[in-house]
Order: structure tokens, then sequence, then C-alpha cells
């Protein structure tokens, strides 16, 4: 079983003490690590709330985790692949459950078009059933024209209505297509998503501050939203939260009419949720409470590269057109290029060792510069958590890499 050194926690420990102390580096940072048994290997949080703020960040802050929901949302879809209602590769219960993705056309040259096959869960989940987000694509801005587009409005148009931006199945396309997921979910279960979330996943694994409407200690400490000016100076996001309505949803009603966000939609404690990472690690047992909430063989299938046919998905340039939200990106993950890129069932995928990770490693990150890993051959895995935007924050990227290695590198098993 993975351990720490115990000289190790020290060393990483003023590493992150040294970013959010630096008034450019980062208001506050929040980074646990645990081994496949659930146990703690280091946890640390360090600085302020929020720029500028004079309150603590602790073990206890609340985050919006963003996309690293993604994979919470892969685990609610292969629990029912598992019990066959739902499949990866069935277009006719797609269309089925939702005929909105029967009739979704393609936006192509300013025109909507016909896609040419069905859309899969499996394309789902690997983003390649077409869609896109608007702050990584001009061409979602161009469809929406003047009335604009806002993916964190939590209003169901902004979702439902968006054509493809590409043919189902002809490239990888980072976008909403998680969220459609989401939406089988629901239909195939008969539950909302955060319900079916704390009934089947968070509930089992006794998890009680992970929630896409959090409850009011979740919200005393809820993380502020900070924003990396041009010039690297860092401030309060002016505009507040950019995941604003379900913090004030109150009641069924309310909370009825947000859309709830398969792709983004939690808030969570980092320390709970690396025990979502442990059941992973644990081949979909979680080992403190005992609970199964995967087979094997479905933990081994979204750990399985799902587009061999595009190795070099992440080498893409993104040249966002909302820069308050992410940063211009030479490569979205940048390798050698010798390296071919996976992705798994919601996650990148590491086909080869390197330096840091393991060959067969997932990870993800969320758009405030949060950054999730799960290196299942060491049985190691954690978060870093921030609440920055841009995306794309080089000093968050470089403090996660730092911290991972200095884990790695003391590592006894």
């Amino acid at each position: 079983m993975a351990k720490l050194n115990s000289s190790a926690a020290p060393e990483l420990k003023s590493q992150i003490d040294a970013l959010t102390s630096d008034p450019s580096g980062a208001p506050g940072v929040v980074f646990a690590a645990v081994n496949k048994n659930g146990e703690v290997l280091f946890e640390h949080a360090s600085g302020k709330t929020g720029a500028g703020r004079s309150e603590d960040m602790t073990l206890d802050s609340v985050f919006w985790i963003a996309s690293c929901t993604k994979m919470i949302t892969g685990i609610a879809a292969m629990q029912l692949v598992e019990q066959g209602k739902l499949a990866l590769d069935d277009v006719e219960l797609v269309e089925k459950l939702a005929p909105e993705l029967k009739a979704v056309q393609v936006w192509d040259n300013g025109k909507l078009v016909p896609k040419k096959k069905g859309i899969t869960l499996r394309m789902l989940l690997s983003h390649t059933a077409g869609f896109g987000y608007s702050f990584f694509d001009q061409r979602l801005v161009d469809w929406a024209g003047a009335q604009g587009l806002d993916e964190f409005s939590g209003s169901f148009h902004d979702y439902l209505s968006q054509p493809l931006v590409n043919q189902p199945g002809e490239a990888w396309e980072y976008g909403i297509n998680i969220d459609w997921a989401g939406q089988l979910v629901e239909r195939a279960s008969g539950l909302r998503l955060n319900d079916y979330f704390q009934q089947h996943i968070f509930q089992p694994l006794g998890l009680k501050n992970i929630n896409m409407f959090p409850h009011d200690e979740m919200k005393r400490n809820l993380a502020f939203m900070n924003a990396r000016a041009p010039d690297g100076s860092l401030s309060l996001n002016l505009d507040g939260h950019l995941n604003r309505r379900p913090l004030y949803a109150k009641g069924k009603e309310e909370i009825d009419g947000v859309f709830q966000q398969g792709g983004a939609g939690c808030f969570a404690k980092p320390t709970e949720y690396v025990q979502v990472i442990a059941a992973l690690l644990n081949d979909g047992v979680h080992a403190p409470s005992g609970n199964r909430i995967l087979k094997k063989e479905t933990v081994d299938l979204m750990f399985t590269n799902q587009i061999p046919e595009f190795p070099n998905f992440a080498r893409q340039a993104i040249d966002p057109p909302k820069r308050l939200l992410s940063n211009p990106l030479p490569e979205l993950y940048p390798e050698p290029h010798d390296i071919p890129q996976g992705w798994g069932l919601t996650f990148f995928l590491h086909l080869k060792d390197s330096a840091v990770h393991s060959e067969g490693t997932g990870w993800w990150a969320g758009l405030p510069n949060l950054f999730w890993w799960a290196d299942r051959q060491r049985g190691v895995g954690g978060m870093i958590a921030s609440q920055i935007i841009p995306f794309g924050d080089l000093k968050i990227m470089g403090l996660w890499g730092q911290l991972e290695a200095g884990i790695l590198q003391n590592l006894q098993q």
C-alpha cells in the first residue's frame, strides 16, 4: 500500500505556502493526496479564501470544481450501463431518452446541416459527439449571435439548444457532451442528476460535502472566485461567482428550474473529492466504507483509451473567444510529439510512462484551475484546488506538477 515518507510533508507544505504568500502567486490553495485505501497521504490548505480576504483557506473550504464533475457523471453513467439502463453504443436508446439528440444539427460554415450519424453515450463520454463550449469555440459564439451563450447561467436553453460543431465521431472536441450524458442519467434513472449523485455515489462513500446545491455550511466555507489580470496581478472576480444560480436556488421548484450540469455543476471539499478517486484506484470499492460503486471491469473500461483514431487530440491550439474564462493555449496538453494521447470515459489518459505519470494514469481539470489525477499503477491520486480564472494558470499548473512529482518521489510501497 502506498505510503509517504514522513520527511516529505514539510517540503510539500513549503512549496504550497511559497505560492500563496506571493501576492502574484495564488490567494489560496488546497491540495490532497490519497492511496487506494482512501488513506490520506498528504493534505494542506494554504493562503486565504480570496484575494485581499482575511479568512484563512482551510481543509473545510469548498470549491466550485467545474469540469472535475465530469468524472462523477461518468461513474453515474457507467453504473446505469452496468444495470442495462444505458448502453455505450446504442443510438436508438439515446434518441429514445433524448429526442433532441436525434434532431440536433451541425453548425457548419454559418449554416445548420444534418448530422451524418447518430450519437452514442460512448461519443458523449469521450467528447466525440460533436458538441463544443462557447468559451473555447468561436463557432458557437457566431451561432448564438447577439443573444449570446453562457454555459454557467443555469439555463436549460444555454445547453439544450446548442448545435453540434462537428459531425459525430469525426473529431475530439471539448464541450457540453458530458452535460448531455448527465441528461441521459436523469432520464434513464428518473432522478435529477444531483439526487442521483447523492444516492448512488456520495452517500455510499459517506461524503456530505459534494453537491450541486451547496447546503448552508458549504456556503459558509465557499472560497471566492479570483481573476488574474494579463499583468499577473490577482483580484476578486468583479462579477462574483461564475456558477451563481445554484448558490441561491432554494426549495424544489427553484432547484428544478436549474440545469444540473453533468459537465461542471458540483461544489466540493477537495478532501472529499479525493475519496471518489480512491474508489477508482481500488477497482470500484471505497475501502473506508466497504461500498462498491463500480465493477472492476467497468473501472478498467473507463481507464481504456476510447479514441485511438485521435492520438494527437490534445495538441490542438485553443484560441478562446472569452479570454476572461480561458487563456490561449498553444496546445491543450503539451507532450513530446512521439507519444500518443488517450482519452478514457470522461478524462485524459496517459498511454506511456512519463517523468511524472505512469502508464494508465487518468486526470482532468476544472475551469478555475483545479486538477485531479488517479494513478492506478502506483495506487495514488489527488487534487489541487484553486479558484482562479482564466483557465490555464501557469502558476497553479506548475505547482501541481511540482507536488505530484514530490509525492511520487517520496512514495513507499
